[in-house]
């Protein structure tokens, strides 16, 4: 083979190198979504973050709320951004929203040195309560009977306790909501019971154990 033609063959190999990196996806251009996974396998199918899923900003635009149940198509870490918009006077600041998660998984990943897409998903896998209570009966005959979240449930909880704890938090605080939101987020992943999720969490299966 002559020069000329390895350095043909070359510049025939480097733009298939560029167009395989130009494919991936990255929350942000930071964070891939590969390798990630979910300890729970019931709540796997609940979480979308799967290949049909990756986004690069965490708005999509999509009418998750047209049909029932769709919104378990809806990006994970796009209903965390729109449960962080509840409530009241940060109703509709999507942006804002979208703002606060970068600079939190900034902060996650200085301090873990992980991917903060893991952390989160980590996060709401421990704060999702198994069990619950529910009133049975009518009236004067009604008791609090134990019983069982769906996996849908459970995921809906969890980030719903992981934004108020965060916001609760951050309410006449020197630091952040960026900086709460992390700490919250780093603490739940670990399972550890100074978050507030999981403090949530670990109260509402203790009810329910003495109501079986």
């Amino acid at each position: 083979m002559s020069q000329y033609e390895e350095q043909e063959s070359e510049t025939q190999k480097e733009p298939e190198i560029e167009l395989e990196s130009a494919t991936e996806i990255k929350l942000f251009g930071k964070w891939g979504y590969e390798g990630l996974k979910v300890s729970d396998m019931s709540l796997e199918d609940q979480m979308s973050w799967k290949p049909n899923s990756r986004r690069f900003l965490t708005h999509s635009s999509g009418r998750w709320q047209v049909k029932p149940f769709r919104k378990i198509k809806c990006p994970i870490v796009e209903r965390f951004v729109c449960s962080l918009m509840m409530h009241g006077r940060n109703a509709g600041k999507k942006m804002m929203a979208i703002r606060i998660l970068k600079h939190t998984f900034e902060i996650i990943n200085l301090i873990t040195e992980e991917n903060p897409i893991q952390v989160l998903l980590d996060a709401i896998t421990n704060s999702g309560p198994r069990e619950d209570t529910t009133r049975v009966g009518k009236g004067g005959g009604a008791r609090r009977q134990a019983v069982d979240v769906s996996p849908l449930r459970r995921v809906n909880i969890g980030i719903y306790y992981l934004c108020f704890g965060a916001r609760k938090s951050a309410f006449r605080n020197t630091k952040s909501i960026s900086e709460c939101l992390a700490d919250e987020l780093i603490n739940a992943a670990k399972g550890n019971s100074t978050s507030f999720a999981v403090k949530k969490k670990d109260e509402i299966e203790r009810v329910a154990r003495s109501n079986r």
